[in-house]
């Protein structure tokens, strides 16, 4: 028969044999708060979370409303303003209670929100999170496990672990021994790798070469380690140029080498040429590390994982799912072929992993990442997962991409707008309004960099910002649309373009006033005397 359960800390009393106070007036502030029912987890925790789960749920619906659109209109100080009004002072003398506190709080974050649900909403790589993701995340918070030993996680870690040993299957599916850590996100992936790598290199420091397409964690992870600053290859078409990069490899014979490739980048969602990089990395007896954050969702569907055809003989692969995986933040991975290259992130802290602790079968969560506390993000990933199953999460996938598509074909066909050349990025869109074109010198970028500041003042649409290759090889500004969202389609999205095109016409309407006012004042300068021009 079970041991009876232990009276919550409001039940004990003197003369019931407990340790605190009696039922009178409590001791302190804090049994009060305890006695009061603060917490959120245990048997009564439910109960107290139910209408302050409400007083979000109201405050998100109505903020939402009040919005009216992808994020609020004014710009910075608007926002700002809005938000001291509501959240200030922000530790009072005195609390106004947790409702009141609530409801202020998440009305102004709310209101005040970028929010990636709007399909305007469409700059970076950032999705609106599924709800079943959302709501386990509730249940995480409230039990607030801490993945650092057994003792804290007991189930939340055989959870990870099932969680790891999954997407570690399905990036390394021939491997013997995969293995895969959650992380905080690309970044945390990046510095793990090239830790990694630096660990198994021999012979002299690391040296690191990526291609100037790589996200800019690669170059700090660098920094972070102490290993010399990577070395750059050229890009042909936002993609490694293998002949570059054999180039570079050739001339840094002799010392340990990482190759560091992206599938999906940020700015065009484009993805190395990885089968021809895998050869010549092998051929220069280099280790190579995949930044797969954007692009690693593709092996969810079978119709796209051939896409990522050699991301199999990575050593190690960034593997996001706050991105294209509808995860709320955070939601990172970092897969590795073989579960001993892990072994350098191995330490021992006697309140968190005794010898005996282990040795008696207690679990060794310590190793398993570079953080020591950290929240249970694998549980969210577990119910989508489990919820919509490899195929599920595939169709999802092919919709952004298919999305994408469509909208570029209506950029294309659209008669005041021009699609990049060189075919849509995984699901990221590049174009930019057709009159921008016609101006001279840098006005034409300053127009498309204009249309996007004035769509985000007035709330209309956030669109991203991207300098990439044109067609005749030159850089140019391009508006940058990332679609992640799994269920909107085409036609919501093709408001966006009349948007572009009217907030186009009213910049270079400026464009061109300015160009008059400075031609004319340059005409002033030029005819009037200097003593006319000096005098009052």
């Amino acid at each position: 028969m079970p041991p009876a359960p232990l009276p919550t800390p409001g039940e004990r009393s003197v003369e019931s044999g407990g340790l605190g106070a009696s039922a009178g007036t409590p001791s302190s502030p804090g049994a009060e708060g305890l006695r009061g029912g603060l917490v959120a987890g245990g048997a009564h925790g439910p109960e107290r979370l139910r209408p302050l789960t409400a007083i979000v749920l109201d405050a998100l619906r109505d903020a939402a409303r009040a919005r009216g659109g992808p994020l609020p209109a004014g710009g910075p100080q608007a926002v700002e303003q809005s938000t001291r009004a509501l959240c200030s002072p922000v530790l009072p003398e005195e609390g106004v209670g947790p409702e009141a506190a609530l409801g202020d709080v998440v009305r102004a974050v709310a209101e005040g929100a970028a929010d990636p649900a709007d399909p305007a909403c469409v700059a970076h790589l950032h999705c609106p999170p599924l709800a079943v993701a959302v709501a386990t995340e509730l249940a995480g918070a409230a039990l607030n496990p801490s993945m650092d030993s057994w003792d804290q996680a007991p189930a939340a870690g055989v959870i990870e672990e099932l969680t790891t040993a999954a997407l570690a299957r399905l990036v390394h599916p021939a491997a013997p021994a995969p293995d895969a850590l959650i992380t905080s996100g690309g970044t945390e992936s990046n510095l793990v790798a090239l830790l990694l790598a630096r660990e198994r290199a021999a012979g002299g420091p690391l040296r690191v070469v990526t291609g100037a397409n790589a996200h800019h964690s690669v170059h700090r992870a660098a920094w972070m380690l102490g290993l010399p600053a990577p070395t750059v290859v050229a890009c042909s078409k936002g993609r490694i140029d293998p002949a570059a990069l054999d180039r570079a490899l050739t001339g840094l014979a002799g010392s340990p080498l990482l190759v560091v490739a992206t599938a999906g980048t940020t700015d065009e969602g484009r993805i190395d040429p990885l089968p021809e990089i895998a050869r010549i990395t092998e051929r220069h007896t280099a280790q190579l590390h995949v930044d797969a954050a954007y692009g690693g969702p593709l092996l969810f569907s079978e119709r796209l994982a051939p896409q990522l055809a050699g991301l199999e003989h990575a050593a190690t692969v960034t593997f996001d799912l706050h991105k294209l995986g509808w995860q709320p933040v955070a939601a990172g991975v970092l897969a590795v072929a073989d579960a001993a290259m892990l072994a350098p992130l191995s330490l021992r802290a006697d309140y968190l992993n005794a010898d005996d602790d282990t040795e008696a079968g207690l679990p060794d969560l310590l190793g398993r990442s570079i953080r020591t506390t950290r929240r249970p993000d694998a549980l969210k990933m577990a119910v989508t997962f489990r919820a919509l199953g490899r195929r599920g999460l595939g169709k999802l996938v092919e919709h952004c991409v298919r999305t994408a598509e469509e909208l570029g074909r209506a950029v294309d066909a659209h008669p005041r707008l021009r699609l990049r050349p060189g075919g849509i990025g995984i699901s990221t869109v590049l174009f930019r309004p057709a009159a921008a074109d016609a101006l001279p010198g840098e006005a034409g970028d300053e127009v498309v960099a204009a249309v996007r500041r004035t769509l985000l003042a007035e709330g209309r649409a956030v669109l991203g910002r991207a300098v990439a290759e044109d067609g005749d090889g030159r850089s140019r500004l391009w508006l940058k649309a990332t679609l992640l969202h799994p269920d909107a389609a085409t036609a919501d999205l093709l408001p966006l373009l009349d948007l572009v095109t009217a907030a186009a016409d009213r910049a270079v309407s400026a464009s061109a006033a300015d160009r008059g006012m400075s031609e004319a004042s340059a005409a002033d300068d030029t005819e009037a005397p200097e003593t006319e021009r000096l005098s009052p």
